[in-house]
């Protein structure tokens, strides 16, 4: 039997719903470009880097920019997205996730975040739970996006354990086949219908026993 050392998270729809504040503000930068953008247009953006997130709105709104015009509104972007998380605060942590970290790193196991966001430090430090992870990795430190398995790969080589001594826990589609993509057991967080690949679905972390959840594995 398999022992797990470590547990890999993803940020956004795992630890804090910052995915309404993405929504809001390509939203509007849509609606500046004359695209109509809406939430089950943001579906395809889960899990997926900002330059290929904005191609897609491109892809919906039939439209072509030099890179140089693209580079710029994934700036303007990003700026307005900073602007909302700025005003997240520890109450903005999902329900469970918090002591579901805590008693993990009680029994032992290596703490990562593993997340395509780029603003992931600023998140945590808005979160007050900087301090629970033993490697932070993100949009800054990979280049290639989900389903490819880098984000979680490196997050396992920072926490010095083997893929698959490593469980992660994702939201997304894109998430769970990276996970399965690095050799790694995967945990959907949400809808069993959407997460169907996943090895386990929870629909969130309140009251659940980390034993009991991995012992599923």
């Amino acid at each position: 039997m398999q022992e797990y050392k470590g547990l890999i998270f993803d940020l956004d729809g795992v630890i804090v719903d910052t995915a309404k504040y993405h929504f809001l503000a390509w939203k509007k930068l849509a609606d500046e470009l004359g695209i109509d953008f809406t939430e089950k247009d943001n579906e395809r953006l889960k899990g997926v880097s900002r330059m290929a997130s904005f191609e897609i709105i491109l892809e919906i709104g039939n439209r072509k920019m030099s890179q140089e015009e693209k580079e710029e509104c994934c700036r303007k972007k990003n700026d307005l997205y900073v602007s909302y998380i700025m005003q997240l605060t520890r109450s903005d942590i999902l329900p469970g996730v918090d002591k579901f970290i805590r008693d993990a790193k009680k029994e032992g196991y290596k703490i990562a975040l593993g997340s395509a966001s780029k603003n992931s430090s600023l998140i945590l430090s808005r979160l007050g739970i900087e301090d629970y992870f033993d490697a932070v990795v993100d949009g800054t430190k990979v280049l290639k996006a989900k389903p490819d398995p880098e984000v979680f790969t490196k997050g396992a080589e920072e926490l010095g354990l083997s893929y698959g001594e490593c469980i992660v826990f994702e939201d997304s589609t894109a998430g769970i086949e990276a996970a399965h993509n690095g050799g790694m057991k995967a945990v959907g967080i949400g809808s069993e219908d959407i997460l169907n690949a996943a090895d386990v679905v929870i629909p969130g972390f309140a009251g659940i026993d980390v034993g009991t959840l991995i012992e599923k594995l």
